[in-house]
């Protein structure tokens, strides 16, 4: 602490000595701060303290000014979120609409909608609105190969989208494996499939732990596994440390995996998303995903297999 203060007290001084000598080269303000610097106390003269103190409260002072980000009110924009997989009581469509920065973020569903779902060419089922802004089709299922079209009409717009459910491919296991970086290892949940043969595959996976929704977009394509047998490591990562204890796996905790097959369209909405949300595409802003609704409306319609399994973590 000693040192500290004698190092401090040349730096002030000859801060000092320089800002009168250059004003009263020949006074007798050097001869006052010689004697300051030459004695035991860093405070021996009067006229030195206050002159220390004052130079002191201008270096570490810091004008400090309330700016007043305006935040521009946007148009608000209808958000649809429509799947239909190959499995009984499974086609849903949400409809909300985007809000303002400074709103709360609850679902504000949209009601009143005609929302309608058609196979290929044949007639169109039309969604029930069971709850705000919540259309279901508990009757109409999936089947892997069709083309599926998408119309919802709401307040004289209307927005269309199309997605062809893609080929199951089997979820052969689910399993726990252990890595380690920076000397820490922690357990990640691991899913094997066999791709198959033909680029273009494109799969989702959706991790729940304990009943709760992972929130990191995992997606794939074949680009560089095309017909390879898949080993999936389901990594998370996170800035915060207080949230990355909470992700970690534990033994006991009750692991279950939902594998997507998606079409190509949709993996590029969840990649797009998954890209801007962790700023990874090197923009200056988060942007909009790529959708696959035409219309003007952000969301996506998807037309996908779905399979899952659970595990124990051991």
């Amino acid at each position: 602490m000693q040192s500290f203060h004698k190092k401090y007290k040349r730096f002030f001084i000859n801060k000092l000595q320089s800002f009168f000598q250059l004003r009263f080269c020949h006074s007798l303000v050097p001869s006052l701060l010689r004697a300051t610097k030459n004695s035991s106390t860093l405070f021996t003269q009067p006229i030195a303290t206050f002159l220390f103190i004052a130079l002191l409260a201008i270096t570490f002072s810091a004008c400090q000014k309330v700016i007043d980000v305006g935040l521009n009110t946007a148009e608000k924009r209808y958000v649809i979120e429509a799947v239909i997989t190959d499995q009984p009581n499974s086609c849903k469509v949400l409809l909300t609409q985007t809000r303002n920065f400074d709103e709360n973020n609850v679902f504000n569903g949209v009601t009143g909608a005609s929302i309608t779902i058609s196979d290929n060419s044949a007639v169109p089922v039309t969604l029930t609105e069971t709850s705000s802004g919540v259309y279901e089709a508990a009757s109409l299922k999936g089947i892997p190969g069709h083309t599926y079209n998408l119309t919802t009409v709401v307040a004289g717009h209307t927005f269309t989208a199309t997605s062809k459910m893609p080929a199951l491919v089997p979820f052969d296991s689910l399993y726990i494996s252990e890595r380690t970086f920076f000397d820490k290892t922690n357990k990640y949940a691991t899913l094997s499939y066999k791709d198959p043969a033909g680029r273009g595959n494109a799969y989702r996976y959706i991790q729940y732990v304990n009943g709760i929704k992972e929130k990191t977009v995992f997606v794939r394509d074949d680009d560089l596994t095309d017909g390879r047998a898949i080993e999936r490591i389901l990594f998370f990562f996170t800035d915060d440390e207080e949230e990355e204890e909470k992700k970690k796996l534990k033994t006991g905790d009750i692991v279950t995996v939902e594998m997507l097959s998606i079409d190509y369209p949709i993996y590029k909405y969840w990649y797009s998303l998954s890209q801007s949300s962790t700023g990874e595409n090197q923009s200056a802003t988060p942007g909009n995903p790529v959708n696959n609704i035409q219309g003007g409306a952000l969301g996506y319609f998807s037309a996908h297999t779905s399979q899952s399994k659970t595990i124990v973590v051991p």
